[in-house]
């Protein structure tokens, strides 16, 4: 189906920022898309407007009960000039899975990559050229309905806005310090863990602070029973690569699938290099560091795509992994992403989307 979208443009456009500059989720473009949800009419009366405030009802079902998810993506310029996405299908049925975790009204894959592409098209000038850079795409759905009551809400909004980002770390690909949370708990099998939403994000902020006190920009997280078992990074998925074998734990429920961390396992088995999904736990990993083994360590997500680590805290044991140093692997994994995304290299896995 052929979508289009009626647009009203702004009449006062921002400056750009400059691209040497560019932090990550500071600046927003000059447009967003907002489209409509009711019982009657179901998704409909999408729209292009300027970017600007939105007008929500003190008792709307999402500021009370949390009922909201988000999804990330990314739009970029090749050298030739050409506007293109990394996958975005997957973001579309990572949306619907979401939705359906927390009761919000699935959307067409075809309407959800549709209304990106025309928002991307638009305000396509606001995408950075420079190493690192892109245009940071953020989809996100809440309940707007005025009900003070735990039930789903009826009406909902979904929205696009757009960030030119630089670099999700400011240090690049320079190895990043990780602390092992053994206290909190992020998530369990049966919770959202696996769906993308903001609560998930909210009940991590007390460790990540921690963390931070401690001199870690991130947290590694273990299973939400045994504190056993390793799961997830912060906001990205994890992978090891212990002797010949890179190692990613399974999904099993309470681990969010990201996109890179599909796309790194397709590359993986695409090159012959030896990739496992599996349940790996903590005391596994420190008895790999101490015979040798642990060869990489390093996190995998839209925002960043991949991010060695150096150094990992686990009950007062520093772990330093590959001298501190971005391994191989994760530099061939970061190099073959980023370069299909940005067009610098042939897309051999028909992975990007043109924005035409």
């Amino acid at each position: 189906m052929n979508y289009e979208f009626p647009i009203t443009k702004t009449t006062n456009p921002k400056q750009k920022p400059d691209p040497k500059g560019l932090r990550f989720g500071t600046e927003f473009t000059d447009h967003m898309f907002v489209m409509d949800y009711n019982p009657e009419d179901g998704w409909n009366n999408g729209r292009i407007v300027p970017y600007g405030p939105i007008e929500l009802d003190p008792a709307a079902v999402v500021l009370h009960y949390g009922q909201e998810m988000f999804e990330g993506l990314k739009a970029y310029k090749t050298p030739e000039g050409r506007v293109q996405l990394f996958r975005p299908y997957m973001n579309a049925q990572r949306t619907n899975n979401t939705n359906d975790r927390l009761c919000i009204p699935t959307i067409d894959e075809e309407l959800f990559v549709a209304a990106i592409k025309a928002l991307v098209k638009l305000d396509q000038d606001w995408i950075p050229e420079g190493e690192g850079t892109a245009l940071y795409i953020r989809p996100f759905i809440f309940a707007d309905e005025p009900f003070l009551g735990v039930r789903r809400s009826t009406t909902y909004k979904f929205m696009i806005i757009l960030s030119p980002v630089g670099p999700y770390f400011e240090s690049g690909l320079a190895p990043t310090k990780m602390y092992v949370e053994d206290v909190y708990v992020r998530a369990v099998k049966g919770g959202t863990g696996e769906a993308k939403c903001g609560g998930n994000y909210g009940a991590s902020l007390k460790a990540q602070e921690i963390a931070h006190e401690k001199g870690y920009e991130q947290i590694l997280w273990l299973d939400g029973i045994e504190k056993k078992y390793i799961e997830e990074i912060g906001a990205a998925n994890a992978f090891f690569v212990i002797g010949d074998e890179v190692v990613t734990s399974e999904l099993n429920g309470s681990i969010l699938p990201g996109i890179t961390r599909n796309s790194i396992i397709a590359l993986c088995k695409k090159k012959g290099i030896k990739v496992s999904e599996r349940k790996i736990s903590i005391d596994e990993l420190e008895e790999a560091y101490r015979a040798g083994q642990l060869k990489e360590m390093f996190a995998s997500g839209t925002a960043a795509i991949v991010s060695p680590v150096g150094e990992l805290l686990y009950k007062g044991e520093r772990m330093i992994i590959n001298d501190n140093q971005i391994g191989p692997v994760a530099q061939e994994m970061y190099d073959t992403i980023y370069g299909i995304q940005t067009g610098k290299i042939e897309d051999f896995m028909d992975w990007t989307v043109a924005v035409e």
